[in-house]
């Protein structure tokens, strides 16, 4: 059976954030999002040049890790932590993106600080299994 649009989506959508942000492939990258990319993101410049160039500022340390992908019709959520960008904690985020013609087209975030185990009332981590060691 063939793979779904959704499917396919969320498989662009992974390899996407793994070839900007973690491989900083940007020719490769720059095949996966639109020209006319929206950026609804009050943390970075419009288009994707502001995205790219975002990335570019970003230390080598910079990286994203995914726990969880979500794909429906033209749309994708991804929720996991981006880390090393030398803030004061990792970000959690919900990346919201939308598909079309086989390239990112537009995207929406909601983002949070990562929470240590003493400010967690749940007890449990944000991402994964076990608690980072956040300074």
């Amino acid at each position: 059976m063939p793979p779904t649009t959704a499917q396919l989506n969320k498989d662009l959508a992974l390899r996407a954030f793994e070839t900007l942000f973690n491989q900083r492939n940007f020719d490769a990258a720059a095949t996966m999002w639109s020209p006319d990319y929206i950026q609804h993101s009050t943390h970075i410049a419009p288009g994707r040049a502001g995205l790219f160039d975002r990335v570019r500022a970003a230390p080598t340390t910079f990286r994203y890790q995914n726990a969880l992908a979500v794909a429906e019709g033209d749309y994708v959520v991804l929720h996991g932590r981006f880390s090393g960008d030398g803030g004061a904690r990792p970000m959690i985020v919900a990346n919201i993106l939308r598909i079309e013609d086989g390239r990112l087209a537009e995207h929406w975030d909601v983002i949070q600080d990562e929470a240590t185990s003493q400010e967690s009332k749940s007890g449990l981590p944000m991402i994964g299994d076990h608690f980072l060691a956040i300074t």
